[in-house]
């Protein structure tokens, strides 16, 4: 029993070490060289979400200004309310609650994702 108990302590003991072992990695770290620098310089993105709506479109002076368009998506959006009464007894302006709003116009808006290298 006392051998059972002094085998299975040293068989949890190497589970425990060989699971704790650290990677080595052989890779050489580089210096700062000119080229990396260089490379990361020029690989430098930034990325921007613009939208428009109702008829409106300025993408134009974005792309004029050097932006890529990733990606352009365009969905439904009501663009203008109207409010009218429930009743014909219905005053808007002291009773709030009898006044009824819905979409008057409906547009698109259009949802770019741009990309510019600096």
């Amino acid at each position: 029993m006392k051998k059972i108990k002094q085998f299975a302590k040293v068989f949890l003991t190497l589970i425990f070490l060989s699971s704790c072992r650290t990677s080595i990695n052989n890779e050489i770290p580089t210096i700062n060289s000119e080229e990396n620098t260089n490379q990361n310089i020029n690989s430098e993105k930034k990325r921007m979400e613009i939208k428009f709506s109702c008829g409106e479109d300025g993408i134009s002076e974005y792309l004029d200004d050097g932006w890529i368009i990733l990606k352009e998506d365009s969905q439904e959006k009501i663009c203008t309310w109207k409010s009218f009464p429930a009743t014909k007894d219905c005053n808007m302006e002291k009773d709030k609650g009898c006044k009824i709003t819905k979409p008057d116009k409906i547009g698109e808006e259009k949802i770019y994702l741009l990309e510019k290298q600096i």
